[in-house]
This record gives C-alpha cells, structure tokens and sequence, in this order.
C-alpha cells in the first residue's frame, strides 16, 4: 500500500502545472543566433574597412563599422538575454504602449525623418540614427498574436474578426509608404499576412485584401506623387522619386543604363559571377573596392559569393535556413496559440526580409533597399532582430518544460501499470 501510494503522489506532482519552473532555452537556437551575428562582424569588417581606411568621415580607422556593429551587438544580446528571460505570456500587454509610441512616430517621420536614399525612413538622435520601421515590426507581430489569441474562432468572421485586423496592417503600412519605405512596407504586409493565414483566417479573405492592398498602395503613392508635383520642396525629391523608379528599370534590364540606374545591380552580379565555385578568399574581393555600393550594408550578400564563392554561399544559405527551421520547429511546439503565432511572426520576418535581400541583388526581385538579419550593418535591425529572437528563446524554455511534463507523466504511467501488475501477480500467488 505504501508503494501505491507513493507513486500516486508522484503522479499527482507530475499532473500538476508548475509555472515557476522553465525550461532551458533551446541550445541548437540560440548558438545558430550568435554564429550568423559573428559571422556578420566578420564580414561586416571585410566589406567596409578599405572604404573606412581612406575615409576622413569615418577617421580613417578600418574598424569604424565593426566597432560600431560591436557596440550594438552586445546591446543586441543584453536585450537578447532580457527578453528570453521574461515569460512571452507577458508580451500581451507590453505590446500596447510600445505600438501606440511606433505609431506616433511612424506619423511624424515623413516630416521628422532624415532623407537616405529616397526615404525619410531615419530618425537622427546625436551621433545615432534610428529606423522606427525595424521596431515597428515587431511590435505589429505582437499585435497581431495577441488580438487574433484574444478573437479565437471569431477571428474567421470576416465582420468582427478579420476585416478590423486588417485594418490595423493597412494602417501601419500606409504611415511606411508615407515616407516612403517600400521594401519595410513590403516586408511587414507579407509578415502580417503569414501571421493571418497561421491564426486560421479564410484564404479568400486573404486574396482579396492583397487585391485592396495593391489598390491602397497605388493610391497613397499616387496621392503622394501628386503632393510633391503640387508642392515640391526642392531637388531632394526630386532625387528621391528618381531613385524609386530607378530601380524598377534597372531590375528590367540593368544594361539600358550601366553607368546610371543600372550600376548597384551590374556591380552585385559582377561580384557574385567573380566568386566563381570557390571564390576569391576572405577579403580579397574586388568590388567592395569603391565599385559596389554600401558593401557592408545592402549588397554584404554579394561581397559573401565574391569572397567565398559558390560553396561557402550555399553553406552559408545551409545555416541559415537551418536556423530559420529551427525556429519554427520550436515555435510550433508551443501549446500556446499566442506563443506559436508570434515565434512564427518573428521567424517569418527574418525569413522574408532575407529573401528580399538576397532576391534584390541577385535580381530575382527588384532591389529594396534592406538588411540581411544578423549580417548586415545596421544598429536598429540588428538590435531588433536580437531582441526578437529572445522572445522566440523564451518560447522555447515554455515548449521544453511542457515536454519533460509529458515524458514525467508517462514514465509515472508506465511504472504504476508495471507496479500494479506486480501486485495481481503476487497475489495470485499467495492464493
């Protein structure tokens, strides 16, 4: 009898939820995540320090950028290790304030932001400039998970659940073509969406609100057109409306004006075709040598495939979809609706913003102007990216404690089953 009672006790404990206990973060992830932020410091140091070196902007010092990345780096895996210590439950309600500020924000920047290469996309704070579009990635995922969590199946409802989420999307990504930032605007409608489809939203309903979309967008960017025509502030919009379309001539063909619109692709796919299958050897590419543009920012892709080649890509792209696997792999693990959509949120976001990268300048897609996640230079993604990808940590610490309770249970099971059949065993032998 003691026995028995012994292990109905200890299957009671097992039975029995314990919120105070998490599990370990996943150790596949977060070594996956600090590998792709090394190898952007490396690269990041190769692509910019014979353009530093010469420089008197940036005092002639070859490791300004790296420097620079470093700092945000190791801020990026301070708020990495906050985030992945603090229950993603909580995220339901810190998202609220941090939504309202982006969206203040994000209404301000088409006359607060700073002009870089066509957009008004930059806030500058001192010596640091900030891209409010990064943060407000993240923060529309958030959104998102909580309120299609909080709907549940009147989230199919195309009334009450899902036409005011996508109101909500269309908003956001109205503010980012205001400035205009069509590659961010891009990457968060294709983010939200992916979080829709997830939450369970009718693929019709879907269809037709990228149909409404495109219209949308045609109109605020008509609208805007129509402003600057009206109103023209100068040749710095000028430029800017030049530059955006520059780019969807030179994705139809780059060669109608190589020296012009057409030079930031020719160079990209010079310095990829240069690599050849082995490549030209770490650092010693030559089209970061003042003929591509930001190197260590927008084309790093294409300084990687000049310098190491057609292998060292494909392993790189190897690691990178492993990584972005894994992350899915733990977000759907998850027994948490809301945990589930915003680790497939996040995950999504990285996977997404690197094909446009990758696509931009491999002319698979037209160029847009954004980071690589984890290797490009850039303070505001990486330190979003990294913030980002603790919250998926956490997640995971909730997706491995729920397993050990579920082989707990059923190791408790199995011995009470073998117990019990030891105890009709022996009395049938008594008898």
């Amino acid at each position: 009898m003691r026995r028995t009672n012994g292990n109905n006790d200890t299957r009671k404990q097992a039975e029995q939820p314990n919120e105070a206990k998490r599990g370990t973060p996943d150790f596949q992830l977060l070594v996956l995540t600090l590998l792709l932020v090394g190898f952007g410091l490396v690269m990041v140091f190769s692509s910019s320090s014979s353009i530093a070196v010469i420089n008197s902007d940036f005092h002639n010092d070859s490791m300004y950028f790296v420097k620079k990345q470093l700092l945000f780096a190791i801020g990026g895996v301070i708020c990495m290790f906050i985030t992945m210590n603090i229950p993603f439950q909580k995220y339901k309600k810190l998202f609220v304030p941090a939504f309202i500020l982006v969206v203040i924000i994000l209404l301000l920047m088409p006359f607060i932001g700073s002009l870089r290469n066509g957009s008004r996309s930059w806030l500058i704070l001192g010596p640091i400039s900030i891209q409010p579009t990064e943060f407000a990635k993240i923060t529309i995922i958030l959104y998102l998970a909580a309120l299609i969590t909080k709907k549940g199946e009147r989230f199919r409802d195309l009334r009450t659940g899902y036409i005011p989420v996508t109101m909500i999307v269309g908003f956001v990504a109205g503010l980012i073509m205001l400035q205009p930032d069509f590659g961010s605007c891009l990457i968060l409608v294709a983010t939200s969406g992916l979080i829709i489809f997830a939450g369970g939203a009718n693929l019709k309903h879907i269809l037709a609100s990228l149909v409404l979309l495109a219209i949308g967008a045609g109109l605020v960017l008509g609208a805007k057109a129509l402003i600057d025509g009206l109103h023209s502030s100068g040749a710095a919009d000028s430029i800017a409306s030049g530059y955006k379309a520059g780019r969807f001539q030179a994705y139809i063909n780059p060669f109608q004006d190589p020296k012009g619109y057409g030079w930031n692709l020719l160079q990209s796919l010079t310095a990829i075709g240069h690599g050849g299958i082995t490549g030209t050897g770490f650092g010693q590419s030559i089209q970061k040598l003042h003929y591509l543009p930001n190197p260590y920012n927008d084309f790093i892709f294409s300084v990687i495939g000049e310098e190491f080649g057609f292998i060292g890509t494909l392993l790189f792209l190897i690691v990178y979809v492993y990584f972005i696997w894994r992350g899915l792999l733990v977000s759907l693990r998850c027994q948490d609706t809301f945990g589930t959509l915003v680790g497939v949120g996040i995950m999504g976001l990285i996977a997404i913003q690197a094909f446009v990268n990758i696509g931009g300048v491999t002319r698979t897609i037209p160029i847009t102007g954004v980071t690589l996640p984890f290797i490009s230079y850039g303070g505001s993604s990486l330190l979003v990216m990294m913030a980002s990808m603790g919250i998926v940590l956490s997640i995971s610490r909730a997706s491995v404690m729920i397993q050990k309770r579920e082989v707990t249970k059923s190791v408790v099971v199995r011995e009470d089953e073998v117990n019990g059949r030891r105890r009709r065993y022996g009395r049938y032998e008594t008898r």
